[in-house]
């Protein structure tokens, strides 16, 4: 007969287990702490006591949440600040009314736009409907292009071959967000914009000069209220003039944010990041006065930010920028859409691509439509896959037949302003030029410091000695060789 158990033998074998099995899981609780003591990160060391982050940890963690918040929130509002600098140059530079365009036509007059067109002249102008109520555009009939775009650079109309008049002249007329439609308006395209601030940025395409400066002088703006007896809409020349479009650099940059999204309604897609910038002092209806400490991380925080926006830029990391199998050329403008939204999420780095780089897009530049609008080629690198070197000379052939109806064009830009290199010559060579050809339809072009022995002058396009540079080819009026690919475009080559 087996002896009874003492019932306080079997309670304290319990609590035995009961507390080894604690003990057990206290230990594995405590190994499996990743914050406790001292932790090393790529931020720093971060140190802990019994879970808490100390007084030097905690300060140290909120710096960095604001440094990488406005990292970036520099990134997604490229195409913002880049509308709001040229905004101010339109004002303060140039002296621009309500009624004014700016018109840009040299090489030298462009020198302050992000990749601009050397070829064909452009007028700008930049309303805020807020200020001025609807605004009515007229054109004249006429090869013309261009677009009207709210200032996140989404069109919403293009404007002349690619837009509603097709060439043949119309009256736009240009509502706000928050105006309404007025029924009673006979004879216009109605437009509204999503923002109070807009971008009218129209160019014309006639090759005669003396056309196209009629042409130009024929488009007018004006507010709606005034359709009767408007104003005569002048047409500023920017010869002579210092300015810049890019953005700007520094604590400049939050600035001109900041100023835009004063006034300027927030979609609920920007919601989160919106959340993100008020610990900066950033915040629709408030007035920008950072503390010092925000200053500090704000000025870091655009050099970081322009160094990620430009990695991402020339040196695309999205599957599909590259044209042509096995070639360094790559798409320049990579949305989908000009509105930047897919079915899932907005396209920022792809977006942030091409308005670090350029400023604008349209229907017409996305280059789908087959014997209309344009198409937009990028190369930053040799056919060794180097960096374009201003010090060195290049070599490229167009072949022959090039996939165009109208011309294409090949122009070189500073990698550091993303502008017309500034050599006191044309950055620009095209098949409207007087160019030597070869006698197989082709034609041979040479970039470099100094003319190549050999390479005909009319063919050459001056680099800066000591900087780099990239280069956009441009189709317009693209043809069906370029998009079933039997038209393809080689590498740029480095000359010994």
């Amino acid at each position: 007969m087996r002896k009874a158990i003492p019932l306080l033998c079997i309670l304290s074998i319990v609590i035995i287990s009961f507390a080894s099995v604690a003990d057990k899981k206290q230990a594995v609780k405590k190994s499996n702490r990743a914050l406790e003591g001292t932790v090393k990160t790529r931020i720093g060391k971060l140190k802990f006591v019994k879970g808490y982050p100390s007084n030097s940890t905690i300060e140290k963690l909120y710096n960095e949440l604001d440094f990488q918040r406005a990292v970036q929130a520099y990134i997604w509002a490229l195409p913002l600040v880049e509308m709001a600098e040229w905004q101010k140059a339109q004002k303060d530079v140039f002296k621009a009314g309500t009624n004014d365009f700016v018109t840009y036509q040299t090489a030298t007059q462009k020198l302050g736009i992000l990749t601009a067109n050397a070829t064909t002249p452009y007028m700008m102008a930049f309303p805020n409907l807020k200020e001025t109520g609807p605004m009515v555009f007229e054109i004249p009939a006429g090869p013309t292009a261009g677009g009207l775009l709210d200032f996140w650079q989404r069109p919403f109309s293009d404007l002349g071959q690619t837009g509603p008049d097709k060439g043949k002249g119309a009256k736009y007329l240009i509502f706000g967000p928050g105006h309404p439609k007025i029924n009673a308006a006979k004879g216009y395209i109605f437009v509204r914009s999503p923002t109070w601030n807009v971008f009218l940025g129209h160019r014309v395409l006639h090759p005669d000069p003396v056309v196209a400066q009629k042409l130009t002088l024929a488009h007018k703006l004006y507010p709606y209220a005034d359709r009767k007896n408007p104003k005569v809409s002048r047409h500023i020349s920017s010869e002579g003039l210092d300015w810049e479009a890019f953005q700007p650099r520094g604590l400049t940059y939050f600035e001109r944010m900041a100023g835009i999204l004063e006034i300027e309604p927030v979609e609920p897609r920007d919601y989160m990041i919106m959340a993100m910038l008020r610990p900066l002092g950033i915040e629709p209806g408030v007035k920008f006065n950072p503390t010092k400490e925000q200053k500090e991380i704000l000025e870091e925080a655009a050099i970081v930010g322009e160094a990620m926006a430009r990695a991402n830029s020339y040196e695309k990391r999205f599957e599909g920028a590259r044209v042509w199998e096995g070639k360094y050329w790559e798409k320049a403008l990579f949305i989908t859409d000009t509105d930047q939204d897919l079915d899932t999420h907005t396209q920022l780095d792809e977006r942030a691509s091409w308005f670090y780089e350029a400023i604008g897009v349209t229907d017409g530049m996305m280059g789908k439509i087959v014997g209309a609008g344009q198409v937009y080629l990028e190369a930053q690198k040799d056919s060794e896959g180097n960096w374009l070197d201003g010090g060195k000379n290049y070599k490229i052939t167009v072949p022959a037949n090039a996939p165009v109806k109208q011309f294409w064009s090949f122009t070189v830009y500073d990698n550091d302003d993303r502008c017309l290199i500034d050599t006191g010559e044309l950055p620009d060579k095209s098949s409207r030029m007087d160019l030597e050809w070869n006698k197989d339809g082709s034609v041979d072009l040479y970039f470099g410091p100094e003319l190549p022995k050999g390479a005909p002058k009319a063919n050459w396009t001056k680099t800066v000695l000591g900087e780099g540079w990239f280069t956009y080819f441009r189709l317009y009026a693209p043809t069906q060789p370029y998009f079933d690919q039997s038209w393809q475009l080689p590498d740029i080559e480095k000359l010994n």
